[in-house]
């Protein structure tokens, strides 16, 4: 059984900073991406920010140069650093592996976390 957990999120200031964590607990021997999305009040859940086991990131245009994703692959864990936050950047952020194995090589497709949310003032 895999597990997503999101956490650090809440309330900021713009230009503030906050940084989200997302920790996947089970019996996983690898997740291959771990990656941000985030969904504003009324809009569809994008993608924010992604990071593989290697290394390799990628981000949304709204967020370069501002986020920054890490992943800890023996805590299987991955870090989204947010900085000069924006208002438009509120909304719930949901964390997401992306073909996570098991130690018993079950494998999924995809996994959610249960979301955590981030609201910035103006």
């Amino acid at each position: 059984q895999v597990q997503l957990v999101e956490s650090g999120g809440g309330y900021v200031q713009a230009g503030g900073s906050l940084r989200l964590s997302c920790a996947a607990s089970g019996n996983i021997r690898s997740i291959d991406i771990m990656g941000w999305y985030r969904q504003a009040p009324g809009e569809q859940r994008d993608l924010v920010a992604t990071v593989t086991t290697r290394g390799r990131t990628t981000y949304a245009d709204s967020v370069k140069g501002r986020f920054t994703v890490s992943a800890d692959d023996a805590k299987n864990t991955v870090t989204l650093q947010m900085t000069d936050l924006k208002p438009e950047d509120t909304g719930v952020y949901y964390c997401k592996a992306i073909r996570v194995t098991t130690t018993n090589f079950r494998r999924w497709l995809e996994l959610w976390g249960q979301g955590t949310l981030v609201t910035v003032s103006s």
